[in-house]
């Protein structure tokens, strides 16, 4: 989408075109479960839960510092994505590498999401067999490996192994992590926690982008050397503490092992009461709903997207997602601040990469504020209040930018760093905590796994094509770089229609009967009824006492 040639931009325009083309298999009669009235009816019918207050659980209290541990992942991902940015300030790392500029220093920056799109596919494959825990630690073994191999760098040469292997085990972790988040998460909690995690994106780059802070005032290699080994302490953390995470209690039940998925909703959402009537709702919905997915396992593959108008709907949205999120203008921020800086005429690396830690710190602030308000918000309110403020202020930015670049306008430079703050603003109020959040909410289990893959490909091919072609693009526009901003201007004011249109609202059903969103009548959701679940939750109460040492399924 960068390069000024016109096969770029010829790429670039069919994207939309083809998104559209798609939406439109199901935009009219055929697809009546992205109205409005749809997500109602879906919310109305949700399950009113006994309401927990989650510090006061011991349960759920045991089972979110789990979740802390699953978060980690997306840290580990934030922390590279500003490693880079914060790396290509040292003077110290310049003069080791003999200052790699243009497309050689794109495809240092693009060599980790390139490794990470080869891995990808194996991460859902690996979580649908083997569960959802494994793979997050081989993912964390490769990391740790690759950090490393990063940081005791000799050559350009062993540099780049080192990031080759942080891509390859990331897909891993990033695709895994979430699944299992989400699938045992306590349906009060959910939307909180999915979006919170990846918000923790922004917990990786702050440590990264304040850490490189203080040790660019190092004036030998370790400046640089330091935070590139340290991008394996995430890592580390994680696979201390994996072992002692459930297993995904949905994969549990996909696998026929219904007592071990009861006892961890049990542990878990019940402080061990197998009988109390949101864990036997949640288990009976996902048993049986899974059950009818999984009746016919031949059909589940990725070709099941387009076998229905509410799965290729979901596909939209999922493509739409990956691309958005990372084609919005954020990736100059994330890892060509020191050429954006320079741009306004900021030469002071210590200026450049504290101005980068304040936007970071910023955006881990608003974007976990809007998570946790995420519930009373609505997931569709929010993404039109980021997008529009995003398109709002690249325009803005723009304009300062081409008035400093052509007229030399006092303050505009000034402006523009204003602008720059803003726009982070808004992204981080949706583009970052609803991106995995989201995706994993409008998808069913058969292809909850299969469906992340789909947005984290789509993110790390948006995001290898901007990293390898964003420098060339500075180079390109040098001077009037005003002009790639108009470029991603135009396209910020597609993503708001796109958004408007066609993004639905998920907040209030329970993970199974998010369905009905998409597939109306066709949903395959098992029908349940939490006051006929809380009698007979009663009843097996009542026995188990009788017969203690009996165990129900």
């Amino acid at each position: 989408m960068l390069y000024p040639q016109h096969s770029t931009l010829r790429v670039d325009s069919a994207l939309p075109v083809l998104l559209f083309n798609m939406a439109r298999l199901d935009l009219l009669d055929k697809f009546k479960a992205k109205t409005v009235d749809q997500s109602a009816a879906a919310q109305d019918e949700a399950p009113k839960f006994e309401h927990v207050i989650w510090y006061k659980d011991p349960g759920l209290r045991k089972l979110y510092f789990y979740a802390g541990v699953l978060c980690i992942a997306s840290a580990t991902n934030g922390y590279d994505g500003s490693f880079f940015n914060a790396v290509q300030n040292f003077e110290t790392w310049q003069t080791y590498f003999d200052r790699p500029s243009g497309s050689f220093l794109g495809l240092l920056v693009a060599l980790y999401t390139i490794a990470s799109l080869v891995s990808l596919p194996l991460a859902p494959f690996l979580a649908d067999r083997l569960g959802r825990k494994p793979p997050i630690i081989l993912g964390c073994c490769f990391m740790i490996a690759g950090a490393v191999m990063q940081g005791a760098a000799t050559s350009i040469g062993i540099f780049t192994g080192g990031r080759i292997l942080l891509g390859f085990g990331v897909s891993f972790t990033q695709l895994c992590s979430p699944t299992l988040l989400t699938e045992v998460c306590h349906p009060q909690h959910r939307g909180r926690l999915t979006t919170i995690y990846n918000c923790l994106w922004n917990v990786g780059a702050l440590i990264v982008s304040w850490l490189s802070f203080g040790t660019n005032y190092i004036s030998n290699d370790w400046s640089w050397r330091v935070p590139a080994i340290l991008q394996a302490f995430p890592s580390v953390i994680q696979l201390m503490f994996i072992w002692w995470v459930p297993e995904s209690p949905r994969f549990l039940i996909a696998h026929d092992k219904f007592d071990e998925a009861l006892d961890i909703f049990a542990k878990y959402h019940g402080n061990g009461d197998r009988n109390h009537p949101t864990v036997q709702f949640e288990f009976r919905e996902a048993r049986d709903t899974i059950k009818m997915e999984l009746q016919n396992k031949k059909t589940t593959s990725y070709l099941d997207f387009f076998r229905t108008p509410g799965n290729r709907y979901r596909l939209i949205i999922l493509i739409s997602i990956g691309f958005f999120s990372q084609w919005s203008g954020n990736a100059i921020i994330s890892n060509y601040t020191n050429l954006l800086y320079e741009g306004v005429g900021i030469k002071s690396s210590t200026t450049k990469l504290g101005l980068s830690a304040g936007t970071t710190s910023i955006a881990l602030i608003i974007s976990v504020t809007m998570a946790l308000l995420v519930d009373k918000i609505g997931r569709r309110p929010i993404f039109i209040l980021a997008t529009a403020g995003m398109f709002l202020t690249f325009i803005f930015w723009t304009l300062s930018s081409a008035l400093y670049e052509e007229r030399g306008a006092p303050g505009a430079n000034h402006a523009m760093i204003f602008f720059i703050w803003l726009f982070n603003i808004f992204y981080s109020t949706a583009w970052v905590g609803l991106v995995i959040g989201y995706s994993l909410e409008i998808l069913p289990y058969k292809l909850r796994a299969k469906g992340l893959f789909v947005v984290q490909a789509c993110v790390q091919a948006a995001l290898a094509l901007n990293n390898y072609a964003n420098p060339v693009a500075f180079e390109a526009f040098a001077g009037h770089n005003w002009k790639l901003y108009l470029i991603y201007t135009c396209w910020i004011g597609f993503e708001l229609g796109f958004v408007y249109f066609l993004y639905v609202e998920t907040k209030g059903p329970t993970l199974e009967e998010l369905a009905r969103v998409f597939d109306g009548d066709d949903a395959q959701v098992a029908e349940l009824n939490l006051e006929q679940v809380e009698k007979e939750a009663e009843i097996l109460a009542a026995h188990d006492e009788a017969a203690p040492d009996q165990k129900r399924v």
